[in-house]
């Protein structure tokens, strides 16, 4: 190891990324940050660059492959450096300030940052998969009308290491990392105890607080960790983001993430969609739908999922359903439509659609060959379902809310 220290027994300070949340302790989180990144930290901290470049590879293989928060636990790194590894930098996890499980299976936590913001996550577990659902943001920049997170205020963009920290932490609460570095054996060898076949946590899904392509880079960095052969290696085929309708960085995600696209449509015309999806009035549906029809690598293999909350009396109608079938074969969409039973909250000002009305929606749009799934409302009981993450407790009037949507408004406006 080649280390220049300025003065003996001294620790220079290592200047905090823009990308990481300062903490009160003055460590840096090395959570969310490329192999690259990681190694230029080092080298400013007193290696060499060959030293700092190995590191950088052993401790990005000791946090995804292994999920290891201690340096004092990285086996193959020399003892003397490892507590020079800890006065520096950190392998943190978000606070959890509540864990809740549902009657049905279903997890979330109340999570918090370094800096003391609180936001959500959401695991899923299904038969053939679980999932786990991300928050890209605290709060929301959007106020779609019938979602809660869209009631409250955008705080800040969340880090890619606490996007990541998301997944980490479910790994650690679903015991998905493997058992201790088994002596005497090298990677080759030690290969098959951290396979991801089996794992509970199968697919992500960007669909928690937040708009995704509103926090575009830390997304895309985040996410470029989790599907690093190096890092998590999860399949970009089993992640999906999920959009409201920022128009102009869909193609960018397409191009520079390449996951499966979602998109919350959630009306078909321009009246009602203006109403519940208010970025609308920014960008129309047929922008939208253009956009989804160049989206790169969308295909029938890999295609684009609508989601359509169902509120009665207000975007229900059988027309409603026809409407949705014309708008996918005018774009010649390869499409799913996921219906999504509207899911009530304290305040909301919709109610959800009959069961008898969703199932005849379903039905045209299944009859015109077209997927369109009900989805199940997961998580009820904790508030963890489609369009219920908030957390603050707080009451708010009705007065307040529309001042908060207002507020929003006006800033897609500008």
């Amino acid at each position: 190891m080649q280390m220049n220290m300025s003065v003996p027994g001294h620790i220079d300070p290592v200047p905090v990324p823009r990308e990481v949340t300062p903490r009160a302790d003055g460590l840096i989180d090395l959570l969310g940050l490329p192999k690259k990144q990681i190694a230029a930290l080092f080298e400013q901290a007193g290696l060499d660059a060959k030293a700092a470049k190995l590191r950088s590879k052993q401790v990005f293989h000791w946090i995804y492959h292994r999920g290891v928060s201690e340096f004092e636990a990285m086996t193959d790194i020399a003892k003397t450096m490892r507590p020079w590894l800890t006065e520096r930098f950190v392998i943190a996890r978000p606070e959890v300030v509540e864990a809740q499980h549902s009657t049905d299976g279903t997890r979330k936590w109340l999570l918090r940052t370094a800096d003391s913001h609180d936001y959500e996550m959401v695991f899923i577990p299904d038969a053939d998969r679980g999932t786990l659902c991300v928050s890209s943001q605290v709060g929301c920049t959007l106020n779609c009308r019938f979602c809660h997170t869209g009631t409250m205020r955008l705080v800040r963009n969340l880090t890619p290491g606490e996007i990541v920290g998301q997944v980490m932490l479910a790994r650690d609460a679903l015991g998905e990392w493997p058992k201790g570095r088994m002596d005497g054996l090298d990677d080759a060898e030690d290969e098959g105890n951290y396979s991801s076949d089996g794992r509970l946590l199968t697919n992500i899904v960007m669909m928690g607080m937040g708009e995704p392509l509103y926090n575009f880079d830390n997304v895309r960095d985040a996410l470029k960790i989790v599907m690093d052969g190096d890092g998590l290696a999860l399949s970009k085929r089993r992640i999906t983001l999920s959009t409201s309708g920022v128009v102009p960085m869909m193609a960018r995600c397409g191009d520079e993430i390449g996951v499966n696209l979602a998109v919350s449509l959630h009306a078909v015309s321009k009246d009602v969609r203006d109403e519940i999806v208010p970025i609308n009035k920014k960008y129309g549906i047929e922008q939208l739908l253009q956009a989804c029809a160049d989206y790169p690598g969308a295909s029938n293999a890999r295609r684009i999922t609508f989601e359509y909350v169902m509120l009665r009396d207000k975007n229900d109608s059988d027309d409603d359903a026809r409407e949705l079938v014309r708008l996918i074969r005018k774009y010649d969409l390869p499409a799913k439509v996921n219906l999504i039973p509207f899911n009530p909250w304290p305040g909301a000002t919709y109610e959800c659609s009959t069961p008898e009305r969703i199932r005849s929606f379903s039905n045209i749009v299944f009859e015109a060959g077209i997927s369109a799934p009900v989805r199940t409302p997961r998580g009820r009981d904790i508030d963890a379902a489609c369009g219920q993450l908030k957390t603050s407790a707080e009451k708010k009037s009705r007065a307040e809310l529309d001042r908060i949507a207002a507020e929003k408004e006006a800033a897609l406006e500008e």
